[in-house]
């Protein structure tokens, strides 16, 4: 099954804390990093070393995404913590919807949270693919 990733984390998570969250979220969704089609997260990290090598490592295409267009995306966990440091209240899984077709993707991980060994916070959202006519 096509699948989608969202990424959210901290300014400067090693890719190994993302690694770990990523691998955690997989499994939940009983899904593998071959079923991976792309991933995605905010334009403020477009520049996060971890993030762009965790992408590179395992070869699937990284987009960003504007705050706004973020916004728009109905989520089932809203965050003011996050709308106040981002301007919108879901990254990670309005990141993996979008990333995922919009319209008629839906989340199988809706939000897993990991503070990894390093204090760094990562979160993964992961989308079923909308089916293509």
């Amino acid at each position: 099954m096509p699948i989608a990733i969202g990424f959210g984390c901290d300014r400067g998570t090693p890719m190994q804390t993302l690694a770990q969250a990523l691998a955690e979220a997989l499994q939940q969704a009983g899904a593998t990093l071959g079923d991976v089609t792309g991933a995605a997260s905010i334009n403020l990290k477009a520049d996060e070393a971890g993030l762009l090598a965790l992408a590179a490592r395992h070869g699937f295409p990284l987009r960003f995404y504007a705050p706004a267009e973020l916004a728009a995306v109905p989520v089932p966990h809203p965050s003011e913590v996050v709308r106040r440091h981002t301007g919108t209240p879901s990254v990670s899984e309005a990141a993996a919807l979008l990333a995922a077709g919009g319209a008629g993707a839906r989340l199988l991980v809706e939000k897993h949270k990991l503070r990894g060994a390093d204090g760094r916070h990562a979160t993964v959202s992961i989308a079923a693919c909308a089916a293509t006519p």
